[in-house]
């Protein structure tokens, strides 16, 4: 769902991106479906896209804030992803005066490397490569200027994103023009890639760890105790009480760190005056913490949970 088109010749480059995104909900059959007719062009514009995912039964999630192009200095990027049945593949292209490099990644490693020198480059899908290449035949003009580029770049994008919902007609523009032989870009553009990847495999790693941590917190939470036995009273100093966990209760601190095993003793404190004796039953019933049969409220600052 994307059209970038970049330009790259010995006096700078421009590149162009729209920023629509498209999520589907429904059948994967019915998915399939409405995307071949997509990508064949019988669908032309968001109305019909709507009408046709309704008679589907397919949610439609359109939304126009995608950044699909960028620069890093004296480069332009741009990408787009899809999905393999085991990861997201993204396709980018990196360029700056006089080259261009072209790299695919699944997760954050690259699997295909390609370079180039003077070019227009289109990534996006069947339709919109199609229609762009078109238009580019039909406006293009020699001895060009960047400047007469970069609006007949924009005048492509919106012709297409009139004849198909697959993008929007809103974009990101970028042109750079630094004074580069050709050594010098493809250097400048190896070591940029090498840069940005490595600034992925970073950001992924992290997200990893965030996720596993995220995941072991779910897990957690479900564990938490919202009805039954907690422990037994074992000491009482005037509104303390120290209270022995049940043999199947242990207790967290807010970081989901273990402070306290089955067996082992947490502090608790009583929040309303009533009669506690050595021996009495702590127990969660309505998610409340108290003294079982006395109603007693009791407070702690742990996390009591199931083993």
């Amino acid at each position: 769902m994307s059209l970038i088109i970049t330009y790259v010749s010995s006096k700078g480059c421009v590149i162009i991106g729209d920023r629509r995104k498209i999520a589907y909900l429904g059948s994967a059959q019915n998915r399939r479906e409405l995307e071949r007719e997509l990508y064949e062009g019988n669908i032309k514009t968001e109305e019909e896209l709507r009408s046709r995912a309704e008679q589907l039964g397919i949610t439609l999630n359109i939304t126009d804030d995608a950044r699909k192009v960028r620069s890093i200095g004296d480069i332009v990027v741009g990408e787009v992803s899809f999905k393999t049945p085991f990861e997201a593949k993204r396709r980018r292209i990196y360029a700056t005066t006089g080259a261009y490099q072209v790299i695919e990644l699944i997760g954050s490693n690259i699997t295909k490397f390609e370079k180039g020198e003077s070019s227009i480059v289109i990534f996006g899908n069947k339709i919109t490569k199609k229609l762009a290449s078109k238009l580019l035949k039909k406006y293009w003009k020699k001895k060009t200027s960047l400047k007469e580029v970069s609006k007949l770049l924009k005048r492509v994008l919106e012709e297409v994103a009139a004849r198909t919902p697959t993008i929007s007609p809103e974009y990101d523009m970028y042109i750079k023009t630094p004074r580069l032989d050709k050594r010098e870009a493809h250097r400048l553009l190896r070591e940029t890639i090498l840069r940005d990847v490595k600034t992925l495999q970073k950001w992924r790693a992290k997200l990893q760890r965030e996720l596993i941590k995220r995941s072991e917190q779910i897990k957690m939470a479900s564990k938490i105790i919202k009805e039954g036995k907690v422990g037994q009273v074992i000491n009482i100093d005037n509104d303390k009480i120290e209270v022995k966990l049940a043999p199947n209760v242990e207790a967290f601190n807010i970081k989901w760190k273990r402070v306290a095993k089955p067996g082992e003793n947490v502090l608790m404190l009583k929040e309303k005056p009533g009669k506690v004796n050595v021996g009495d039953l702590v127990v969660i019933e309505d998610e409340n913490l108290q003294i079982k049969d006395k109603k007693i409220p009791l407070q702690c600052n742990v996390i009591l949970c199931r083993t």
